[in-house]
Order: C-alpha cells, then structure tokens, then sequence
C-alpha cells in the first residue's frame, strides 16, 4: 500500500470515527424522555363524550394534525406490557436498545423482496422516532439506533416502556394507551380485557388502516391482536381457557362507533377556552377526563327548539338566537347554546351567550331591589306612571297606567316608574350596584348612561344575566356559573337581603301584577311556580326573556348580529315563548296539569289582600301584597282594611295561593270527570293548624295548613274560602269559574 493510499484510508477511519463520536452525542443529548401536554376528553353530567381539547403537531413531513391524548400511567399493567411487546419488541428486556437479530432478519428479508418488508425497530428506537419525527430512511434509522442506546442507558427499561405507551398512536388522533382505553371503551386501561388489550396493541403498526371505526380497519386490527393472542397462548402467559375467551370476545366486536362533537361548535369552543384559562381540571395527571354540567340531551332540546321558534321569527327580521339553562341553587349550565349554527352566514359564527348587547328592560328588577335594600320604597307605596315628571321617558306602549304599586310597576315593566326611581336612589349608586352583580365592567362615568340604564342603555350580556338572576333565585346570594365539576369559582357571596330577593321574585312571578300589559294565560304564565322578566331593546334589536322556577333559570336572546332591527319582536312576545316551551320541556309538565306551588314568602312578612279605596265591596281586582306587621296600618293604598264579605283579617290572617280571586279554570274534556280536580292551597299556613276548605257555602274537606288539597271541578262560578276550625278566623272568600 502506497502511503497516500495508507493516507485517504486513515483520513476515512478518522472521519468514520469522528461522525460515530458526534452522532453518540448528539443521541445522548436527546436522550430523555419528554412528551406533549396531555390533553382533556370533556363528558356531560351523564358520562356522554362531549369533545376532546387536542393540539396542534406537526407530522414526519411537517404537515399540521390535531393529536390526542398523551396521558401519563400511574403504572404499566401486566396485561399491556404482555400484549405490547409480544408484538412490537420480544426481546426488549434483553437487548440494550438495539435487536441486531432483528436487524439482521429484516436486512436479509427486504433485501430477498426488494422493498421493505419489515423495520426491526425496537419500543426504544418507536420512542426516539416518536419524540423527534423525521423521514423514515436509513440515515435516519442510524440516529433512532444510536439515540435508542442512549435512552435504555439513561432512563432503564420499564420508563423506556411506560413512555412508548404514552406516546404510540392508536388510530383517530389517540395517543397513549390510557387515552385510548378511555376514548374507545370508556374504562381505565388497568380494566381492559386481554381481547380489548389486544386490539389495542395491534393498533400502532398501522393507525390510519387500522381505523376500527370501519369494518376493514377493525378487521385489520383484530386479525394482528389474534396473532398476539396465539403467541401469547404459545408463551404461556395466556391459558388454553383465557384465550378462547379473548378470542370469542374479538370475533364479537363490530365497527366502534365514532366520537362526534355537539353541533353547537360554541360550547365545544367554550370548553376549549375553560381548559386554556385554567378554570377546569382533570380528575388527576393520568385521568385526563373534565366532567362537564352539560347535559346533551338537554342542549339538543334546546337547540331544536330554537331552530324551531327562529324560522317562526325569520319573517319579522330575527336573524339569531342564544339560549342558557343552569340548575337552580348550584348555577350549573346545563344548556349553553350561543348560536343556531357556527356556520350560519347570518352572524352564525358569534356566541351571543357571551356578546355584549343592550338589555332592554331586564336590569329593571335590580333597580327595584336595591330601591328595596335602600329603603326608598316599601311594598305598599305608590309609584307614579304619568307623563308629568317623566323626564321624556315613555313607555313601550305609549301609555300611562296611573298610580301603580311596586309589584304592578315592576310586573308590567312600566319604564317611568323605573326611570323615576333610579333617579331616586341614585346614578352612581344603582351603577355600582350592577357593577357589584356582574352586570357590567365599564369605566364610563354613570351620567354618561343617564335614568335610561334603567330600560336598555347599559350593555350586558346573557351569561352576566344568567348569573345575576340566579342570585335572585337563590335568595340574594350570588354565585358563578358553573361548567364542570370542580371548576375553579369565587366564593358565594351576598349580594342583597333574603327579604328583597324573595320579595323581587314574589313581584316577578304573579301574573294578576302583570295585568293589564300582560294578558293571562300567555307566554310569561306557567302551570308551575315561575318569575319571569322580559326585555326589548330600542328599535327591536334585541328581545329578551329571563326566567327561574323551583328547579332552572332559563334565559334567551333573540336578535340580529348587525345593527337593524326585527318588526315588532319584543321580549313578551317571542324569546318569552322558547323561554316558556324550554321550561316547561325541563320540568316535563303535560297539558292540563297544575302544580301546586308557589315561591317562598319573605319569612318576616305577613300576606295581605289590597284593594284600591274606590274598589267597593267586591274588589274585582284585588292585589295579594307581602308586608311587614308595621306597614299594615300605614299601606299608601286604602285598604287592607277594604273586606270582601264577612272576611276576619288579623296579622296572621289566612291568604288563599291558589286559586286565585276571579280564576277562569277550563276543565280538560279528554280526562275523566274525577280527575278534573283544582288545587286548593294557604300561602300562609302552618303545619300545625286545621282548616276547614269551604266551597260555595258548605264544607269540603278538614286539612292541615300547609297541605293542598284537591276539590272535584264542577261547571259554574263557585266561591272558595278557608276557615280555621278551632277559631272564628277565615280568609277572604275566591270567586272561581270553572267551565
């Protein structure tokens, strides 16, 4: 050998040497073991797959793709070790990182076909790839090798293994296989039978062919997890008996059915934005699931009926709808639909739970409440509806009702009276005061809103209305939505007395304070105990309906994205009526049936009947007030101390709930003559007192206070009164009539 022979040859052993050396330490470099976030699946309040919060990777050719799952094992059960290396790597706990068997089988066989027939690659070498995707060739393959020794030698074996099975792909964006057990059969992995451990282990060599939501990728699939089976019987790790059940279980499997999303992207999209903030949690580090308050057979509910009242109201110019629903007491949102469509043209994309829009008439029962908590008005005073002093201010029908109570005012959302009393209490005072109950966060000075924050200027939201009438709901106490199960909130707080919140709703939810702006029997009166407020913004861009019973608060808006205006939509007469038909729909109530019920009183008031003075003695249009012992005397209207007959009144008089004073009652014809019963209840009565019901003269029934009882309807006007039985004490007397 010449020397420049002997030369070039030792350059080359030098330069072979020196790239080894650098490749060595480049694989040691990336030698730990890191993964992606783990990522979230979401269930409803019923254990319904609601959606997935993945994330955004890049591919082997730097293509984007949504990736799941990642979730870390507490620890690697028997079954999925077995299941896992009896396919993917045999001799794992033998060789160092690289099988130079199988390479060399695999070198030999795709050199014999001319095309690669198999890889040889080890759950080491899966793991390097996995960590750092890269073009499969052979350049490549040497780095997997050298950085599959480096990752053995510094993490061991079984964090080696532990880490693969977080990071391989099992089909449909899945990654890990705690991830996967949930997202396919719904269990922990250490619950997976040898058949489900199995399938799953056959995914990775192929995810997309081996897609098991088809019939030929889960025949794939199940064709590599029998193979597995057999040689795991052949080792065996399986007996004869566990592997003809595993076996019999696979054949039985069918096509998975695939996890879809809600077609209300918003809530998706809401839950998305929940896990980003750091407001919901998983279960723990290797159970990655949020467990939501939605409940999907309700959200479906509501967005149907929403579709359904919108194309009712596509000819009058609504465009759009939101509608919320949250249990009563606890604020969790068990309907969250912020649209009827993210892709509908027409503003489909916004979530209108969550847009700022004017309020119209909605802010008016908390400009009472605080007028209440103020003590600026008591339930007795009179509020004047008139043009004089109205400071501009009209009402929405263009007329002036006269002197009103508080009740009346508030129940017929009279604007001058609401106007008239904010100005009282204060500007500064009642902006603060929606401030304080989330209704807004603006930094503008409250002169630049003027009297009409009272009946649509200040702009708020339907979630921010949701949550400030289930303080209502909830007796003055103020609590935030709720999404999911453990979700970071601020503590409950007071944000009025118990005696304005019961009072405001006892305002909100009489239908006989309601007249005459809103006729009985419509939209805004339920079979069930229901407060109900309505809201129309200017030129009928927006229309509103806020309403709670015993078990929901329901809220609705219905409008435009843009900024015209729908003909002649207000709140009463269509949000009001998805309102109505949700609610009822929630609490399963048929046609014809009455519940019995009523809200709680303020418990430190007494019930009783007003009548205007110049009423005369049969007082058609008697007023049910709660009022402190102390106001009695001093009512603003003559006459608690006005009676109907032979009426004894004391302060602890007997007041009749239901039915009430000139009832119109329609008795259902497809029901039996017996069953066409009207409920007979005090609004007042105690459990330790016995009444005698007395019905056109003569005795019904003998019941306790508290109890309801049920009279047979008979055709006719009848009149209906209570007596106590031990006492010369009786209630006023009800006209009812029954056709």
């Amino acid at each position: 050998m010449s020397r420049t022979a002997l030369l070039a040859a030792l350059a080359v052993a030098l330069t072979t040497l020196r790239g080894g050396t650098m490749v060595m330490e480049e694989a040691a470099n990336d030698a730990g073991l890191v993964a992606p976030p783990a990522s979230q699946i979401v269930y409803d309040r019923n254990g319904v797959f609601l959606t997935q919060i993945g994330r955004t990777m890049r591919g082997e050719k730097g293509e984007k793709r949504v990736d799941y799952g990642y979730w870390p094992l507490e620890r690697i059960p028997d079954r999925v070790a077995a299941a896992t290396l009896i396919l993917e790597d045999r001799r794992f706990f033998a060789h160092p990182g690289i099988d130079v068997r199988a390479v060399l089988r695999a070198l030999r066989n795709n050199f014999s076909h001319r095309r690669r027939m198999e890889g040889a690659s080890t759950i080491a070498m899966q793991v390097a790839r996995m960590q750092a995707p890269a073009q499969r060739d052979y350049i490549h393959k040497l780095w997997e090798a050298a950085t599959a020794l480096a990752i053995i030698a510094r993490n061991g074996r079984e964090a080696t293994l532990a880490h693969y099975l977080r990071l391989a792909p099992y089909g449909l964006g899945s990654h890990g296989i705690a991830h996967a057990a949930r997202f396919y059969f719904d269990k922990p992995v250490d619950d997976l039978s040898w058949a489900q451990v199995a399938l799953l282990a056959a995914i990775p060599q192929s995810p997309g062919r081996m897609n098991v939501t088809r019939e030929s990728g889960l025949r794939l699939a199940k064709e590599r997890a029998g193979y597995a089976i057999a040689q795991l019987e052949k080792q065996g790790t399986l007996d004869a008996t566990q592997a003809e059940m595993a076996r019999r279980e696979l054949a039985a499997m069918k096509p998975f059915e695939a996890k879809r999303r809600p077609e209300t992207l918003h809530l998706v999209l809401r839950y998305e934005r929940l896990a980003r903030e750091g407001r919901v949690h998983p279960a723990s580090l290797s159970d990655q699931r949020i467990h939501a308050t939605i409940d999907l057979s309700a959200e479906r509910d509501a967005a149907q009926l929403a579709r359904r009242y919108l194309s009712i109201f596509r000819n009058a110019g609504a465009r759009q709808v939101a509608v919320m629903v949250a249990e009563r007491g606890t604020n969790a949102v068990i309907v969250d639909v912020g649209s009827v469509g993210y892709n509908d043209p027409r503003a489909g994309a916004f979530d209108f739970t969550r847009v700022t829009r004017s309020p119209g008439s909605t802010l008016k029962p908390f400009i009472y409440a605080l007028a209440l908590e103020r003590g600026a008005i008591k339930a007795t005073d009179l509020l004047d509806d008139v043009a004089d002093g109205a400071s501009g201010v009209a009402n929405a029908d263009g007329l002036y009702l006269g002197p009103m109570t508080p009740r009346q005012a508030l129940a017929n959302s009279r604007n001058v009276p609401a106007t008239n009393l904010l100005r009282r209490v204060g500007l500064e005072a009642n902006f603060n005061f929606l401030h304080e109950l989330g209704l807004h966060d603006l930094e503008a000075t409250p002169d630049s809103f003027g009297v009409s924050m009272a009946i649509g200027a200040l702009p708020t939201r339907l979630e921010d209305l949701m949550r400030a009438y289930a303080a209502l709901a909830d007796d003055g106490v103020m609590r935030d939505l709720s999404f999911a199960r453990g979700e970071k909130k601020a503590p409950p707080r007071r944000v009025m007395s118990l005696d304005t919140a019961r009072l405001i709703t006892s305002f909100l939810s009489d239908p006989q304070a309601r007249l005459p702006s809103f006729p009985r029997y419509g939209p805004l009166e339920y079979p069930f105990a229901v407060a109900v407020k309505t809201g129309t913004s200017q030129n009928y861009r927006d229309a509103w309906t806020l309403a709670y019973s015993h078990r929901y608060i329901v809220g609705v808006w219905l409008g435009r994205g843009d900024a015209n205006g729908m003909r002649g939509l207000a709140g009463a007469n269509s949000a009001a009526r998805l309102v109505h038909a949700m609610m009822v729909k929630l609490h399963g109530a048929k046609p014809g049936e009455i519940a019995p019920e009523t809200f709680a009183p303020p418990p430190e008031r007494i019930a009783i009947d007003l009548c205007r003075a110049d009423a005369g003695a049969g007082c058609a249009q008697a007023l049910r007030e709660w009022v402190k012992p102390g106001e009695v005397g001093s009512a603003s209207v003559a006459s608690s101390a006005a009676p109907l007959e032979d009426a004894a009144l004391t302060d602890a008089a007997l007041v009749i709930a239901t039915p009430e004073h000139n009832m119109h009652v329609w008795r259902n014809p497809e029901q039996p003559a017996h069953l066409n019963k009207l409920a007979l209840k005090l609004a007042n009565g105690g459990k330790d007192t016995q009444i005698v019901w007395i019905v056109d003269g003569a005795p019904f029934t003998v019941a306790q206070a508290d109890e309801t009882v049920f009279w047979p309807m008979t055709p006719g006007a009848h009149r209906i009164q209570a007596r106590l039985a031990l006492a010369p004490a009786a209630s006023r007397p009800v006209r009812v009539i029954v056709e």
